[in-house]
C-alpha cells in the first residue's frame, strides 16, 4: 500500500491543534490590542497574556460565545443596574420600543461617539461614558446583526470586555410580552 492510503482521516484530534495555533494568532486580544509608540503599533503584554489565557473553542464551536449576553444574563445585569447599554438601533426603532435604560448610539455614529472625551460623551449621551476596562458595556439592536457590527467597532477600538446581546430587541419583546 502507498504511504498516503494509510494516513487516517482528519478528525478534530488531529484538527484541534492547527486551530489552537490560528486561534492565538488571529486572537481578537493579539491583533487589536495594541500600543503606539512613535508611530508604530506592538501588542502588549496583557493582550498577549488575554490570548494564552483564553480558552480556546471546541471542535465545531465559535469564540464569539464570550461576547454574547444571554436574556437572563442581561435581566441580572438590568437588575443590579451594573450595566451600559447601548442600542445601536435607529433613533425611530429605540423611540418605538426599547430595553430599559438602554442608551441610543446608533451604530453610523458609534464609532466616532466612543472615540469623544468622557465629557462630550457625557453632555451628548447624558449618561457617564464607557471606559475601555469596563467589564458591563453591552450592545444591542432589533435582532443581533448591528450589535455584532458594535461590537467589532468597539473591539477595534479597544473595548476589548465589551458585549452585545444576539437576541436584540426582538427577543426582549418576546420574552417581556410586549
Amino acid at each position: 500500500m502507498r504511504p498516503s492510503l494509510m494516513t487516517p482521516p482528519l478528525t478534530c484530534l488531529h484538527v484541534a491543534p492547527v486551530l489552537a495555533m490560528l486561534s492565538f494568532l488571529l486572537s481578537r486580544g493579539f491583533c487589536l490590542t495594541a500600543a503606539e509608540v512613535g508611530g508604530r503599533t506592538y501588542p502588549t503584554f496583557g493582550s498577549l497574556s488575554r490570548t494564552f489565557t483564553t480558552s480556546t473553542p471546541k471542535c465545531g464551536e465559535t469564540s464569539e460565545s464570550g461576547s454574547v449576553v444571554t436574556y437572563p444574563q442581561l435581566k441580572t445585569m438590568l437588575s443590579n443596574g451594573d450595566i451600559q447599554l447601548f442600542d445601536v438601533r435607529n433613533p425611530d426603532e429605540h423611540l418605538a420600543g426599547r430595553i430599559p435604560n438602554a442608551v441610543n448610539v446608533p451604530l453610523g455614529t458609534l464609532e466616532e461617539s466612543l472615540k469623544l472625551s468622557p465629557e462630550d460623551f457625557q453632555q451628548t449621551f447624558h449618561v457617564k461614558a464607557p471606559g475601555k476596562d469596563d467589564d458591563n458595556i453591552v450592545f444591542h439592536c432589533k435582532t443581533g446583526g448591528r450589535s455584532s457590527k458594535a461590537l467589532d467597532i468597539a473591539l477595534k477600538l479597544g473595548f476589548h470586555r465589551a458585549r452585545h446581546f444576539q437576541g436584540g430587541f426582538t427577543e426582549w419583546a418576546q420574552r417581556e410580552g410586549q
